[in-house]
């Protein structure tokens, strides 16, 4: 049974301070889309469910490409539109989304306040959008994105332009993986092992941790180790209130390689 949460309007300098606190402590984690995965909502709700573990509530904000439309009070009320699924979960439609908070910059990192200030009782914001709509929100942020795949080889080479993408044009060097596969299966080493040599190889990237989740386990069954650890990496990988600063003066985005290159190239001519 889902129950809409609404926060209320400050009524008194108190009230602001307890904002502010709020907005201060939550710790933001993107993850990237990948349309080819199989099961990406039961690798979130793992993820929910090991922060669950730590006693953090967990707002999803769900941007992905088959997110749901945000509600039209999105506009007007945000806090409306926080769905509460649990004690320890709470879920925002939000296709599209964070790009109706772009900046002259070219960035919309303003979103990360306005939904602060919606689920000001939100521990940690899993931000679920495309590689190239989280470039917008979070680049040159303390951050470090979760990649989302799974044994097809579509989805991996998904999961690496992801990367690449949020490597060239946000400045984001490090990264985790969450694979929906069974932890047991060998061929989740080589894909785990494929998406690091590239990474370092061609974009200088790193891949700091990974683990695997099975999609058909009950959601009855304990959460792995592997898992708790990754969990706690990421926590680690995102102070509290980091991603909030200066967000709305956000610097603009890095621009791509390709322009910097053509510049270069008329700056000899």
């Amino acid at each position: 049974m889902r129950d809409a949460h609404r926060t209320h309007s400050p009524q008194d300098q108190a009230d602001g301070l307890r904002r502010l606190f709020a907005s201060s402590r939550v710790r933001f984690i993107p993850v990237v889309s990948n349309p080819h995965v199989v099961g990406g909502g039961v690798l979130l709700e793992g993820l929910c469910a090991a922060f669950a573990e730590l006693g953090l509530h967990t707002l999803v904000v769900d941007a992905g490409e088959s997110a749901p439309v945000p509600s039209e009070l999105a506009s007007v009320d945000l806090s409306a539109c926080v769905e509460r699924l649990s004690k320890d979960v709470s879920y925002l439609a939000a296709r599209g989304l964070p790009m109706r908070y772009i900046n002259a910059n070219g960035s919309a990192a303003q979103f990360l306040e306005v939904v602060s200030d919606a689920a000001p009782f939100a521990d940690v914001v899993l931000l679920h959008a495309s590689a190239a709509e989280l470039a917008r929100v979070v680049a040159l942020r303390e951050v470090r994105p979760v990649l989302l795949a799974d044994t097809d080889s579509m989805s991996v080479t998904h999961a690496y332009a992801g990367m690449k993408w949020l490597a060239s044009r946000a400045g984001l060097m490090v990264y985790s993986l969450l694979l929906a596969c069974s932890p047991q299966l060998r061929l989740s080493d080589r894909i785990a092992q494929q998406i690091s040599s590239c990474a370092d190889g061609f974009l200088g990237a790193v891949l700091r941790d990974w683990a695997c989740m099975d999609p058909k386990s009950p959601s009855s069954a304990p959460i792995s180790a592997e898992i708790r650890h990754l969990a706690r990496e990421l926590l680690m990988a995102a102070p509290p209130g980091a991603a909030l600063e200066a967000s709305v003066n956000a610097s603009p985005l890095r621009p791509p390689v390709r322009a910097q290159m053509h510049r270069a190239a008329v700056a000899t001519v």
